[in-house]
């Protein structure tokens, strides 16, 4: 006969469950392991180091283009915005009652050549005459005086006649350099020279200045560091010039120093200094706003970090640093410039600092980290 088992011996295997789950120990918190963070030492390199300054460029040459004779607008004979060479036409005006004045002074001039001319002929033969006492003095004296006065016509009917030409040059406005045109301000057919008639601008963007300004501070670290190079004035305006427009990456256009003014002004404690680039490309043009840099030194020893391992708060930039017992710390620096990705540090940190490069919200002062070591322009990239 089968045999079930009964309500006590349920009641019994519950109770040796129940014993054996007490003799287990308690639950125990486990701290969790620390976070992970990149590290990196700080890059030891030769840098060179740059003024920065923000200018403007400007035109080498811009000249406004003036009738300088009275007359009707003939031609035109440029594009508006074109590029000229010097020398080109560009505008003409009616050349006809100039040319017409130049050829009365031509002959003019003929006229007092050929009474010159008739003039010394009998100069010379009174002088003669009066060598062989034939002729009087004061008939050599009247043919010296005529032939004076013919020589003193002649020079003037000279310069009249230069004068003519002068006047009938200016009916063919040139471009006096190479450049670019504005739009033209007259047309065909309108009367200038009347009054001082503008007819448009030329301006010359190749070459070009980039003109700037630097502060009172920079001018004397400028001028201790030349006398100790032996640098002259001469030297200082050869000195390379980088800038870069809005909108561009780093500072693609070369040139070099062109001027630097004598003086430092007084009510803003700047001085005015102006390089020169070929902006042979013609991408530049005057009145853009741009990036300027000057190296000053090369070869300078620096340490830089990764631009991304800076933070800043109300004490300053500063640098998150793991110590040897991988404990974070927060240090305060003093940046310099940027370098690619790297940022020169001044003060602040040692070379065997290890700076939180990656996991910067996972690294808190005072907290530990399990830091992993890489390179600083691993960490940049």
């Amino acid at each position: 006969m089968r045999r079930f088992p009964t309500y006590t011996g349920y009641a019994v295997a519950l109770g040796l469950v129940v014993l054996m789950a007490g003799c287990k120990k308690g639950n125990q918190f486990v701290p969790p392991p620390p976070p992970k963070v990149s590290v990196a030492k700080p890059l030891a390199e030769k840098i060179t180091r740059y003024l920065t300054a923000t200018g403007n460029t400007a035109a080498v040459n811009s000249v406004d283009l003036v009738a300088r004779v009275e007359g009707f607008l003939q031609g035109i004979s440029f594009i508006d915005g074109a590029e000229v060479k010097a020398g080109d036409t560009l505008f003409t005006i009616e050349p006809l009652p100039y040319d017409a004045k130049l050829q009365q002074a031509r002959a003019a001039e003929d006229s007092a050549r050929a009474q010159l001319v008739n003039a010394e002929f009998v100069f010379n033969q009174q002088q003669s005459l009066q060598r062989n006492s034939v002729a009087s003095v004061t008939s050599l004296q009247a043919a010296l005086a005529t032939r004076d006065t013919d020589r003193a016509n002649l020079a003037q009917a000279q310069a009249t006649t230069q004068l003519a030409a002068i006047t009938y040059a200016y009916t063919r406005v040139l471009a006096p350099f190479d450049g670019r045109m504005s739009a033209h301000l007259v047309s065909v057919g309108s009367l200038v020279g009347t009054t001082p008639t503008i007819l448009a601008t030329i301006v010359q963007i190749r070459p070009i200045y980039a003109t700037f300004t630097v502060s009172e501070q920079d001018v004397q670290r400028i001028r201790e560091q030349a006398i100790q190079e032996g640098l002259t004035r001469a030297q200082l305006v050869t000195i390379p010039i980088e800038i870069g427009l809005q909108g561009e990456t780093g500072y693609p256009h070369t040139g070099h120093l062109d001027y630097v003014a004598p003086t430092v002004d007084p009510s803003t404690g700047t001085l005015v200094v102006r390089g020169i680039l070929d902006n042979t490309n013609g991408l530049l043009l005057p009145g853009y706003f741009v990036r300027v840099r000057v190296p000053l030194a090369t070869g300078v020893a620096a340490m830089l970090v990764p631009d991304v391992a800076l933070s800043a708060d109300q004490g300053g930039v500063y640098v998150l640093v793991v110590g040897k017992d991988n404990i974070v710390a927060q240090r305060h620096v003093t940046t310099g410039p940027l370098e690619g990705r790297l940022r020169v540090i001044e003060t602040g940190l040692a070379p065997d600092d290890l700076v939180v490069v990656d996991g910067l919200q996972r690294a808190v002062p005072g907290q530990e980290v399990d830091p992993a070591t890489v390179s600083a322009p691993d960490a940049a990239q």
